[in-house]
């Protein structure tokens, strides 16, 4: 971390809570930036595994099925 870097934490973390907490949230909204490849990649992956499932490769779970198996776990 450069020394700038350092001197801006440093300094921020002499605020109130309020103001850090909407600093971080400025600079974690800052770091999520469209990527048109990605965008495109996820694009298609979710229309492959819709035509998939329309085919009956594979199969749907219930949303409910889901959350009670990691919820008990």
């Amino acid at each position: 971390m450069t020394i700038s870097a350092t001197a801006v934490i440093d300094q921020a973390l002499k605020l109130k809570a309020s103001e850090r907490a909407a600093i971080a949230e400025r600079l974690l909204l800052s770091l999520d930036v469209p990527d048109a490849d990605i965008d495109a990649a996820w694009a298609s992956e979710a229309n492959a595994r819709i035509e998939a499932h329309d085919r009956g490769e594979i199969e749907s779970v219930p949303a409910e099925d889901v959350f009670a198996k990691y919820k008990a776990g």
